[in-house]
């Protein structure tokens, strides 16, 4: 019983160690300094690949993400703050290059568009739901015209009103 328990320890570990992201960055681009090293890699996972579009410089094979990745090391290297490192990034590739752009700006219309789209569905059902409310039973009173007309109509089908009231 020990034997296949620990096997399937075994597996599950494994199973982990593969499901883990992978990571681009290569060998060379490692900083000796590892405390530099993880604020390098924390900026990666903050920025866009522009080829890529969907993943971060750090998670891209791509050779753009590996410049951006290099670019990163250099300005840190040069003393940069991780926010100076992204405005120079924001201001040579544009706030596409951010992972979750800022709130300010024309990217407000972005951040609030699908709420503004949810609350005019919300608007457009119930207004639907309101005018469908005012049915038949909702109708104006009929007119003295229209009582007069309705009266010679039921007189001459002989007192039941008639099968085709679209007459009126």
């Amino acid at each position: 019983m020990r034997a296949p328990a620990a096997r399937l320890l075994a597996g599950l570990l494994l199973a982990a160690a593969l499901a883990a992201p992978a990571h681009a960055v290569q060998p060379d681009e490692v900083l000796a300094d590892p405390k530099m090293e993880a604020r390098a890699r924390d900026l990666s996972r903050e920025l866009r690949c522009m080829v890529c579009q969907n993943q971060s410089i750090d998670d891209s094979d791509a050779p753009l993400a590996r410049d951006l990745r290099i670019i990163v090391r250099e300005r840190l290297k040069a003393g940069d703050s991780d926010q100076q490192v992204l405005d120079f990034l924001v201001a040579r590739y544009g706030e596409f290059v951010l992972m979750r752009p800022t709130w300010h700006g024309a990217n407000v219309l972005l951040w609030l568009a699908p709420f503004g789209v949810l609350l005019a569905g919300i608007a457009g059902v119930l207004l639907y739901a309101r005018r469908r409310g005012a049915g038949p039973d909702r109708q104006a009173p009929l007119t003295p015209d229209e009582e007069r007309r309705l009266g010679r109509l039921i007189d001459e089908a002989g007192g039941k009103a008639p099968a085709d009231l679209t007459k009126l």
